[in-house]
Order: structure tokens, then C-alpha cells, then sequence
């Protein structure tokens, strides 16, 4: 069996795996059963002639045959619904920029770069959606997305072990911080000491991100009152007094008026990233206007 036998769907299926990071995830995007799924990829194998699979514990990682046929994938795919549109009336997408982005990024810095980007470039079109850091990297691997807004923390590692690495853009680099309640004791000063945070009832994330929301290295174990895995969700429950939270300082412009955000001083520097991840190759013109509204947008921030 050549590859060129390989069926359209199964290449599809192939890099929805890709970028879910797990057979079960695929299948469930898809809406077809983990078998199904399982068949497809090994109808693609067979082709390939090599595997383009590695199992592990938890999940699956592309072995290098694998890379290649989910970058081609992504290519053949794309093409085919660009035709598909045409054959349709439908206008084609030159100019089109596939962007991900990390939930905080979406409060602030993603509006204003696209509203920036909108004024400059009306022609650009822009589909973004949110996800976390790791599914974001894997989008990008599996070519679904063209550019990503990343977080990264100390000691700023690259987004993954894949080679090629990523190229990647800081866009910004700001201290970490907490808000809390404007009522909160901690509210009377400008800033918050770490050894103040002790004994606080915190905020967290929820699912892998539960340990997000509460401040690094603590020297005791947190109590987390709430999880949520929603950042607006985090910050009204500040409002109303049900605990505190850590957030970026590029949140301080958006959260509520019963809110306050402060630093924290008494410690090691709690720094973090915003990069902007891409494939290592040039970018297309439409992606390279995007990348610049989104490091204007950080640098005003």
C-alpha cells in the first residue's frame, strides 16, 4: 500500500491526534469511537510504512516519521477546503491568521492587538481560540494553528522538547501578583509582602491547572477554597470576598473595581512570559502584521 493511497479522512483523524495529545480526545472532538480512530491511524501507518505513533502512559507523541506526515497533512488539508470553498462561491482566505492564546492573554493584550489590527489591516482575518499552554504547542506542532500566545515561568524552558524547536517571541516579561478584595486587610498598602500571604484562603485553578492562583513556593500548603478554571470567574470571586488569587500584572487594566492587584515584595521574583510560539519557518505576511499588532499591543500594555 503506497501513501499516496491514504484516505483524506484518516489523514484528518491523524491530525486531530496530533493536536489532542491522545487517541480519546481525538475521537471525542471527532465524534467517533477510540476504535475508529485507532483504525484510521493504523490504515495511515500501514502506508506510511513506518509508525507515526509513539504510545505512552499518557498519551501519544509523533515519532519523526509522524512530524513529517502531520505537517503535510496540515498542507493537504487546507488546500483541499480552500478548493472546497472556492467550488462553493465562497470567498478564499488569503490573509487569514489561525491564532491561539492562554486564557489571560484574551483579557487584555488579544482584544487590543486585534482591534489595533482591525484599524491597519481590516483585510486580515483573524480565527483565534483559547487553550492551555500545552495543547497550544501541540496545535502548532500538528499545524492547526499558525501562531500561539504562550505563558512561560521560571526558568523560562523552551514550550517543548520536539525538534525542531519552536521559534519563539517574548512579547512581554511582568511580575507576578495577587489581587484581592478592596476590603481585604492586604488592600491598604501598595504592594504585599510574601510572609502576608501565609494563612490566606486562595483561589485556584481547576483540572491540571489547579496549583494556578496560588502564589509559588509557599512555605506551608495553601488551603484552596474555590477552583476555577474560568480567570473572570477567578476574579469576581475575589470581588465578592471568597479568597485571593495570583494574576499577571497585565490584568491590573481589567478586573473589577472591587479588586485591587498588588505585588508582592519579600521574596524571590515571581517573573512570567507572554512568547509568541511559531513553526521555524517565515511566517506569511498576514501572520508577521499579526505578530507586530500583538507585541505593540504588549508593549503598551
Amino acid at each position: 500500500m503506497a501513501f499516496s493511497d491514504a484516505s483524506l479522512t484518516a489523514l484528518r483523524v491523524f491530525r486531530e491526534v496530533a493536536e489532542r495529545g491522545t487517541l480519546t480526545a481525538a475521537a471525542a472532538a471527532l465524534g467517533y469511537t477510540q476504535s475508529a480512530v485507532s483504525r484510521q491511524i493504523a490504515s495511515l501507518e500501514r502506508a506510511a510504512g513506518a509508525p507515526l505513533l509513539e504510545r505512552r502512559h499518557d498519551g501519544v507523541r509523533l515519532t519523526s516519521a509522524g512530524q513529517i506526515v502531520v505537517r503535510r497533512a496540515a498542507g493537504v488539508i487546507d488546500a483541499l477546503d480552500a478548493t472546497a470553498r472556492e467550488l462553493a462561491g465562497l470567498p478564499g482566505e488569503q490573509g487569514t491568521v489561525r491564532l491561539g492564546w492562554f486564557p489571560t492573554a484574551g483579557a487584555d493584550l488579544l482584544p487590543r492587538a486585534l482591534a489595533a489590527l482591525r484599524r491597519t489591516y481590516p483585510a486580515i482575518t483573524v480565527l483565534s481560540r483559547e487553550g492551555g499552554t500545552p495543547a497550544l504547542v501541540r496545535a502548532l506542532r500538528a499545524g492547526t494553528l499558525d501562531l500561539a500566545l504562550v505563558a512561560s515561568a521560571p526558568p523560562f524552558r523552551p514550550p517543548d522538547t520536539e525538534t525542531p524547536a519552536l521559534a519563539v517571541r517574548v512579547m512581554t516579561e511582568r511580575g507576578l501578583c495577587v489581587a484581592v478584595p478592596a476590603t481585604h486587610p492586604l488592600a491598604r498598602g501598595d504592594y504585599v509582602d510574601v510572609a502576608d500571604l501565609r494563612g490566606q484562603q486562595w483561589i485556584a485553578g481547576s483540572g491540571d491547572d489547579r496549583v494556578m492562583g496560588v502564589w509559588p513556593g509557599l512555605d506551608e500548603r495553601p488551603e484552596i477554597v474555590h477552583t476555577a478554571r474560568d480567570w473572570l470567574a477567578k476574579l469576581r470571586l475575589v470581588a465578592a470576598g471568597c479568597g485571593i488569587t495570583t494574576v499577571p500584572g497585565s490584568l491590573d487594566a481589567v478586573v473589577p473595581p472591587e479588586v485591587r492587584v498588588l505585588a508582592v515584595r519579600g521574596g524571590p521574583g515571581e517573573q512570567r512570559r507572554v512568547l509568541l510560539a511559531h513553526l521555524p519557518r517565515p511566517l506569511s505576511d498576514a501572520a508577521e502584521r499579526v505578530a507586530a499588532a500583538l507585541r505593540d499591543a504588549a508593549v503598551s500594555a
